[in-house]
C-alpha cells in the first residue's frame, strides 16, 4: 500500500549523506546503503534501459518496468544518481578520513595539504571481507574511520522499526597488518588514530549471514510475516522460483536457509534456497491444507526481470497470515480474460476467494479496466467444459475519495451459446451497490463461458475485486 517511488528513494540517500555531512554519524550512511542497493537499484532494469515508478514490496502479477514516462522524473534522476555514488564513498573532517562504502577501487583525497591514496578490494555486497590499503605520501598521523554497517551491529535501521528475530552469531573483525584493533564502533564507526605509512593494510571482515527481519506490531500489514536480508540486500522471493501464487508461501522459522553463488541468474546473484510451506483450501473451503515447496529468494533489486510473475519480500510466517490458494470451484478452473487489464492489476482476482472489507479495499488483488474511462468493457469466464448455471455475484471496486475508478453506470451478463454472446435470459437485477455482493439470478443456461458487459460512467473506470459464479447442477 506504500508508494516507494525511485524519486524518493534517491531523495533519501541524498537527505542522509547531507545529515551525514551535518553529525558525522553512520547511521545516515545505513540508510544510504540501504537505498542504494535495495529501494533505489530496483527502479532500473538489469539493462539500464527500462525503470520502475515506484517500487512496491508485493506484487501480484502483470507489473513491470517502463521504458519511458510521461512525467519521468525517475529515469532522469536514476541517470544522474549513478555517477554520483562516487561522491558517497569517502569523507574528511580536521581529525581525518571517513570510509563510508565499500566498493572496489582506488580514490586519493587530499587532508590537510598530504594526498593519501586508498585502495579498496573486495567482492561486497556479496562477500564481507574488505581489504583496505591506506597510502599517504609520507608518514601521516590522522583517524581512519571505517564504518560497521548496523546490520552487522545487530541493528536493521535506526529508529527501531525493524528489528532482527536473532542476533549475529559471529561478530566483526577488524586488523591492521595483521594485528586486531580495538573496533568498538564510534558513532557506528571503528575508529583507527596511527601514524600511517605506505603498506599499511586494514582487513575487515563482516560475516554474511541470512537474517530474518520482523517489523513492528503497528505495522498491521507485517503482522506475522518476516523478510530476508543477506549483508546489506533485502531478498524478495517470486512465482518463478517457488509457487505461481507466492501469498499462499509460508515461510516458518525452524526453516533452514542457505546461500549459494548462481553465476549466470540475473547477471550473477547470490540466492537464498531452503523448503517452505504451500496453503491451500480443501474442497470445502475452510479446510487449510499444508504441503512442502522448495524454496528460493533473489536480492529484491533485481526482481521482475524473468516475467510478470508475483513478488513478495514480506513473507508470511505462518498459516493465519498466508492467503491460501482458492478451492477448487467452477471460476478458479476457468480462463479469465477482459477487455482490457492495467498493468498493476491481474484479472486472476476476480476468482481468489478473498472477500473485500469494502469496495475501497487496495490490500487486495483486483481487477480494473484503469485508465480507461467512460468505455464499454468486459471481463469473462471460459468454463473448462460446457455447465448449467442460474447466478452470479459480483463486488464492484471503487475508490471514490482517492482515485477515479467508480461502480459502473450499468451492466449486463452474456453467455455464449457457442457462436456468439447473448444476454441471459430473466435476470432478476443488475445492481451496482458497493460494499457487498450484487447477485443476479437468472434462466439457468448451459454455456461454455460467461461475460460481464459494463459501461463505465463517464469521466470514470471501474474494476471488480470478486466474481462468483453458480452452478444450477451443483444446487440439485
Amino acid at each position: 500500500t506504500a508508494y516507494n517511488e525511485t524519486c524518493a528513494a534517491i531523495t533519501a540517500a541524498m537527505w542522509n549523506h547531507r545529515l551525514f555531512l551535518l553529525h558525522g554519524d553512520a547511521k545516515y550512511i545505513d540508510v544510504l546503503e540501504r537505498v542504494l542497493y535495495n529501494g533505489f537499484l530496483a527502479g532500473v532494469s538489469l539493462e539500464g534501459n527500462r525503470f520502475f515508478y515506484p517500487n512496491p514490496l508485493a506484487c501480484w502479477g502483470g507489473y513491470q518496468r517502463s521504458e519511458w514516462f510521461d512525467c519521468s522524473c525517475c529515469p532522469v534522476n536514476v541517470a544522474r544518481f549513478i555517477p554520483s555514488i562516487p561522491n558517497y564513498l569517502y569523507a574528511q573532517s580536521k581529525q581525518g578520513i571517513y570510509l563510508n562504502l565499500f566498493v572496489p577501487g582506488t580514490t586519493q583525497i587530499n587532508w590537510n595539504s598530504h594526498p593519501v591514496q586508498i585502495t579498496q578490494e573486495t567482492t561486497y555486497p556479496w562477500d564481507g571481507l574488505v581489504k583496505i590499503n591506506v597510502e599517504p605520501d609520507q608518514p601521516l598521523e590522522f583517524e581512519l574511520r571505517v564504518r560497521i554497517p548496523g546490520w552487522a551491529r545487530g541493528e536493521v535501521m535506526p529508529g527501531g522499526l525493524y528489528r532482527y528475530a536473532s542476533q549475529p552469531a559471529e561478530p566483526f573483525t577488524l586488523t591492521v597488518n595483521g594485528k586486531t584493533v580495538d573496533s568498538l564502533p564510534q558513532q557506528g564507526y571503528a575508529v583507527i588514530r596511527r601514524t600511517w605509512q605506505k603498506g599499511d593494510t586494514i582487513l575487515l571482515d563482516l560475516p554474511m549471514k541470512i537474517r530474518r527481519v520482523l517489523a513492528g506490531e503497528k505495522l498491521e500489514n507485517n503482522r506475522g510475516r518476516v523478510a530476508l536480508e543477506r549483508g546489506p540486500l533485502v531478498y524478495c522471493a517470486e512465482s518463478v522460483d517457488t509457487i505461481e501464487n507466492i501469498r499462499a508461501l509460508v515461510l516458518p522459522d525452524e526453516a533452514v536457509l542457505d546461500s549459494r553463488w548462481q553465476a549466470g541468474l540475473l547477471g550473477g546473484v547470490m540466492v537464498l534456497t531452503g523448503t517452505a510451506r504451500e496453503i491451500r483450501r480443501g474442497e470445502e473451503g475452510d479446510q487449510l491444507l499444508e504441503s512442502q515447496c522448495p524454496f528460493q529468494a533473489i536480492p529484491y533489486y533485481a526482481w521482475a526481470h524473468r516475467g510478470t510473475g508475483q513478488m513478495e519480500v514480506w513473507l508470511a510466517r505462518q498459516a493465519s497470515a498466508a492467503v491460501p490458494i482458492p478451492a477448487p470451484t467452477l471460476a478458479t478452473s476457468s480462463r479469465a480474460s477482459a477487455s482490457h487489464v492495467w498493468s498493476k492489476d491481474t484479472v486472476e482476482a476476480m476468482h481468489d476467494q478473498l472477500e473485500p472489507a469494502n469496495s475501497h479495499d487496495t490490500t487486495q488483488p483486483r481487477h480494473t479496466w484503469w485508465d480507461h474511462k467512460g468505455t464499454r468493457e468486459w471481463v469473462q469466464y471460459d468454463f473448462p467444459q460446457p455447465v448449467s448455471v442460474d447466478s452470479v455475484e459480483v463486488y464492484w471496486f471503487d475508490d471514490s475519495g482517492s482515485g477515479a475508478c467508480r461502480v459502473p453506470a450499468s451492466w449486463r451478463l452474456l453467455y455464449n451459446d457457442g457462436s456468439q454472446w447473448q444476454e441471459v435470459a430473466q435476470p432478476d437485477s443488475y445492481t451496482t451497490t458497493k460494499d457487498q455482493f450484487n447477485q443476479t439470478r437468472f434462466t439457468p443456461v448451459l454455456t461454455g463461458g460467461l461475460r460481464i458487459e459494463a459501461q463505465l460512467q463517464e469521466g470514470f473506470s471501474g474494476g471488480i475485486l470478486e466474481w462468483i459464479v453458480h452452478s444450477a447442477s451443483a444446487k440439485k
